[in-house]
């Protein structure tokens, strides 16, 4: 069987400088090897994700060079998966629903906090500092059913009683410099969010449902979900999903050594495009020659 590979944009801005090295990176080990490219339209952020965005997703891929296999898979229209995943987890005894608006954890936090050092995720975000997990059955039935808002956690501690031994393939590099085989460290996340009320899924969740069903055998993506990589591990091993190797590559940063993102408007293939940059002189760009 050819390898499969994907590129897994969200259609919430324009594509950058980082995307196109992601997107041409799988593009080029998918032709190296004799193997599948395909793409994906990760649209589960209904308040951000913009058909115009998807449009020109399609469009600046389209004029790098690329091709790839269709249909596209749009997460949008493949809710269900997301839900059986989630009631496997939920059976499991793996899933609660917490009820604090992110304003009420940031007072929970602070108050830890004065206390002494609360722990944060490798993405430095507070572990969830709520006592959710204490709730009866019955309370968080009534909560639920009085419309209260809610996310669904990973019971973090529980889930990790259940595996042992975690570890991944790594091709590429991680930004700390490991490769081969690397231990998974899923508890330095804690409990983190599956799904919410409004949205059956989050990126954790549907992320490794998605790899599954399309057969993705090798991950080719950036060094900053490099430590995401043991929640989706653990994700892969409570569902009995494939384990795909990783291949995490470094970022393109701009003058000042930060990251290229949406939100800091970095600049946009477009707009490299209409100041004359060609498909080659992009590849130039991103170093790939």
């Amino acid at each position: 069987m050819p390898p499969v590979f994907r590129f897994a944009p969200s259609p919430n801005g324009p594509l950058h400088l980082g995307h196109a090295y992601s997107a041409l990176l799988n593009f080029d080990r998918a032709r190296a090897t004799g193997g599948r490219l395909l793409l994906r339209i990760e649209d589960i952020d209904a308040t951000r994700c913009r058909p115009e965005y998807e449009t020109a997703i399609y469009e600046d891929l389209a004029w790098l060079g690329m091709t790839w296999e269709t249909p596209v898979r749009r997460q949008s229209e493949y809710l269900s998966d997301y839900r059986t995943a989630l009631e496997k987890l939920s059976a499991l005894g793996l899933v609660y629903p917490a009820f604090e608006s992110r304003a009420e954890i940031a007072r929970l936090v602070a108050a830890r906090e004065a206390a002494g050092p609360w722990p944060r995720d490798p993405d430095g975000a507070p572990h969830y500092p709520g006592t959710a997990k204490s709730l009866s059955v019955d309370e968080r039935a009534r909560l639920i059913d009085s419309g209260a808002p809610y996310a669904l956690r990973l019971d973090m501690a529980c889930a990790c009683r259940r595996v042992s031994g975690l570890t991944w393939n790594e091709l590429g590099e991680g930004p700390d410099g490991a490769r081969g085989i690397v231990q998974a460290q899923p508890e330095a996340w804690g409990d983190v969010i599956l799904a919410r009320k409004e949205t059956p899924t989050s990126y954790h969740l549907s992320v490794v449902v998605d790899d599954a069903l399309q057969g993705i055998g090798e991950v080719v993506r950036g060094q900053d979900l490099f430590h995401a990589t043991s929640v989706h591990r653990l994700l892969q091993v409570l569902l009995s999903l494939p384990e795909p190797a990783y291949r995490h590559h470094a970022l393109i940063r701009d003058g000042e050594g930060r990251k290229l993102s949406k939100s800091s408007r970095s600049t946009g293939l477009r707009e490299l495009r209409a100041a004359g940059a060609t498909p080659a002189g992009i590849r130039r760009l991103v170093g790939l020659g």
